[in-house]
């Protein structure tokens, strides 16, 4: 295939998912195969700025598809948000030649693409955020592994819990999306999930589940709670003074974000980063990866941020027949 670039680079923005250096494995020997020059931008687009950069090839992103966090590290911008910072930005990839650019992130990556392709530079997105929470893709990278790892944790406290016959609080992260949290509680067997999406009533959603939960014989209960729902500390004091229990809270934080990728992310990763490049080598611009009913298309980032990603109805009803909820 002729391409109509010679030369782009990578960047990985915002909070780090497992599965990123997949991509950027991808994206790299993706270039190679097509005779693109890769150019790895490190820390995001503060390093754009700077002129953060290194070279890369094949031998630079080996051995990095089992790593989690992100080989070009990451940071938030707000010089880049400026127009000033955004002149520089451009002014350098006009200055090392860069005919586009794959961004690796959330939404704020996304807006901050979408920036740059108004002035000139060809970008396309790959969506990689634990909270799955972008609306034009049915998957982000990151969501499994730190599905798996939320998961794996809560087993552990299960553990305690069921020792002592005690209620858990466990708080899982997911920005202001409650995806992370259903997932993981449904996979958990929660006995109440909270989410955002869904807003809750203390008694009918808390309260009464652990109540059926005790009146059909079980000593142990595991509540969890998507951080954009409540705070995990204020349940447990809430169900403290309710019904008397003494719950345990455990705030799960960064743990999801770290850790060898499972196997989903680095397909997915890998798929999302060669589609990535193929997009610019044909001469695409302003466009982001997004996974839908197995395969792989691009749309606007434009159009792909103005959508609103709905909870999983299944996945919903699931939860509700499952915890009486």
């Amino acid at each position: 295939m002729e391409t109509k670039v010679k030369r782009i680079g990578v960047l990985t923005s915002g909070g780090d998912a497992p599965g990123m250096n997949a991509a950027i494995r991808s994206v790299v020997r993706t270039c190679q195969f097509y005779g693109v020059e890769c150019i790895g931008i490190r820390r995001g687009y503060n390093g754009l700025i700077a002129g953060d950069i290194v070279k890369m090839d094949s031998d630079s992103v080996s051995h990095i598809l089992n790593r989690g966090g992100t080989m070009l590290y990451t940071a938030r911008s707000d010089e880049f948000r400026t127009p000033e910072g955004l002149k520089k930005a451009v002014s350098i990839c006009n200055l090392l030649g860069l005919e586009g650019i794959v961004t690796i992130g959330g939404d704020g990556t996304f807006r901050g693409a979408m920036e740059l392709s108004k002035n000139g530079i060809s970008v396309v997105g790959v969506p990689a955020t634990i909270d799955n929470d972008i609306g034009c893709t049915d998957y982000t990278i990151g969501f499994d592994t730190a599905s798996n790892t939320a998961v794996d944790a809560i087993d552990r406290l299960r553990d305690t819990m069921q020792s002592h016959e005690r209620c858990s609080v466990v708080e899982v992260m997911g920005r202001n999306a409650g995806h992370l949290a259903l997932y993981v509680g449904l996979a958990v067997g929660a006995t109440a999930v909270l989410m955002p999406e869904k807003g809750f009533d203390f008694d009918r959603d808390v309260v009464e589940c652990i109540r059926n939960a005790r009146l059909s014989g079980k000593t142990h209960f595991m509540i969890v709670v998507a951080e954009g729902a409540a705070s995990a500390i204020e349940i447990g004091k809430q169900i403290h003074s309710a019904i008397g229990l003494d719950p345990r809270v455990t705030i799960l934080g960064h743990i999801q974000r770290g850790g060898t990728p499972s196997a989903r992310d680095r397909v997915m990763a890998t798929r999302m980063g060669f589609h990535a490049v193929e997009a610019l080598v044909q001469g695409k611009t302003n466009r982001v990866i997004c996974a839908r009913n197995g395969a792989m298309t691009d749309i606007d980032i434009a159009e792909g941020l103005s959508m609103r990603k709905s909870l999983n109805t299944q996945q919903a009803a699931a939860l509700n027949a499952v915890t009486g909820a």
